[in-house]
């Protein structure tokens, strides 16, 4: 007989069709693609939720790329330390890949994922428009 807390995770991952904590996005451009796993929060599980989406991205301090999502996402705890290959939401719908480290003012940035491919394909000047997908 299988134990219950078993049988409650088979029937969430059943349910959602993923495991939750480490969902796998890809994001690409003309620059290249990189992986990223989201983290375990609202905010992640939401931008999964709107996938494929094209994100029209400009360079900020030459430490990130920047841009728009089509819709908000919800509000979870904010830190001001990033890293390079932090995926961040400024705002409520704004996307941020940081391909530099530092500190950003408060109210600091949600943490969305970290890329875990070559960041630095957007560690150039200049807008770029981006396509952020499932990976499969």
């Amino acid at each position: 007989m299988r134990p219950l807390p078993s049988i409650a995770a088979s029937l969430v991952l059943l349910a959602t069709g993923h495991a939750m904590a480490q969902d796998s996005i890809l994001i690409s451009s003309d620059w290249g693609t990189v992986t990223a796993e989201l983290a375990d929060n609202a905010a992640a599980r939401s931008l999964a939720q709107m996938l494929p989406v094209t994100i029209e991205m400009r360079d900020h301090l030459r430490q990130e790329k920047t841009g728009t999502l089509p819709a908000a996402l919800p509000e979870v705890a904010r830190q001001r330390d990033f890293s390079v290959g932090t995926l961040g939401l400024w705002g409520p719908d704004h996307f941020v890949i940081y391909y530099r480290g530092g500190r950003v003012p408060q109210p600091g940035i949600v943490i969305l994922g970290t890329v875990t491919g070559d960041v630095s394909i957007f560690d150039r000047p200049g807008p770029i428009s981006v396509q952020v997908q499932h990976a499969r």
